[in-house]
């Protein structure tokens, strides 16, 4: 299939590349002007779009979201008509559903794809797609999700993947957060943190997030592979979406103050599992 993917960072360049290894004919843009081997980068999104049959979007946020789909020389401006675009960001899951009206005003299919397993489940084609959209349109891209992840997930219409998503990440950031101040807690008390790991690990706590990031926490390993500023931008949608829906998440506002704390301290570009931190120094720990 002819993709053009727009945006290479953390998740997008594994993503990319992994079209690529699968002879898909792929076309990139990134804002930094990272490029993938074996795909053809070009300068805007309106030129890495003009002839595919898919559009792959993976940033930041939704605000950059926008500006790639409706900003000058975005994919607006060289998009087909019949053409697919799959969204893997994280973003509001209103603005998107705003997104698809307006796409589908000009011909273009639009749909909510965000994706759970992080840097190494992008690299290694191991990502879960947590699917928002009409089933036929999300047919059309098995083949892609084939080569990209290991499960597609649908779970509703457009929008309702991103809500999906969301809940995904506030029980993540809820269940370190657990981890995080058991183990400094346990720490203060005496306990040897490697005991505590040696419990978890053997009992009904241990978990995915317990086995990927207590180790990071352990060795002090806060190297990116879900950087603080974006959790902390998808805690802000959390509670955003919340809001609207009328819906009050006390635990996840008392997290969005740690992140904060952890972000203004220098780490907003370590790994979220840095958070414990913030635990430590309150606590009166070296770190």
């Amino acid at each position: 299939m002819k993709v053009a993917f727009l945006g290479l960072g953390i998740m997008g360049s594994g993503m990319a590349a992994n079209l690529v290894k699968a002879d898909h004919e792929v076309t990139t843009w990134a804002r930094s002007g990272k490029s993938i081997a074996g795909a053809e980068a070009r300068s805007t999104p309106a030129d890495a779009v003009r002839d595919a049959e898919v559009v792959w979007i993976c940033v930041s946020d939704t605000s950059a979201v926008e500006e790639v789909l409706f900003g000058n020389n975005g994919v607006g401006d060289g998009i087909q008509a019949n053409a697919i675009v799959a969204d893997s960001s994280t973003i509001s899951p209103f603005k998107s559903k705003e997104f698809a009206q307006r796409l589908r005003a000009r011909g273009v299919q639009f749909v909510d794809v965000p994706v759970t397993g992080s840097k190494i489940g992008a690299e290694s084609g191991q990502l879960i797609f947590i699917a928002g959209g009409p089933a036929d349109t999300l047919g059309r891209l098995q083949p892609l999700f084939d080569v990209m992840g290991k499960k597609v997930v649908h779970v509703g219409e457009q929008g309702q993947g991103l809500a999906a998503k969301l809940a995904m990440n506030l029980n993540i950031g809820l269940i370190y957060e657990g981890l995080a101040e058991g183990m400094v807690l346990a720490r203060k008390l005496g306990v040897d943190p490697e005991k505590l790991q040696e419990l978890i690990m053997a009992s009904m706590l241990r978990s995915g997030v317990a086995e990927y990031k207590i180790p990071a926490m352990l060795s002090r390993d806060f190297s990116p592979n879900f950087p603080l500023r974006l959790m902390l931008k998808d805690i802000k949608l959390m509670l955003e979406a919340a809001e609207q829906a009328r819906v009050d998440l006390p635990g996840t506002k008392t997290v969005a103050k740690i992140y904060e704390e952890c972000a203004n301290s220098g780490h907003a570009d370590d790994d979220y599992a840095a958070t414990v931190t913030v635990l430590e120094k309150r606590a009166g720990l070296a770190g």
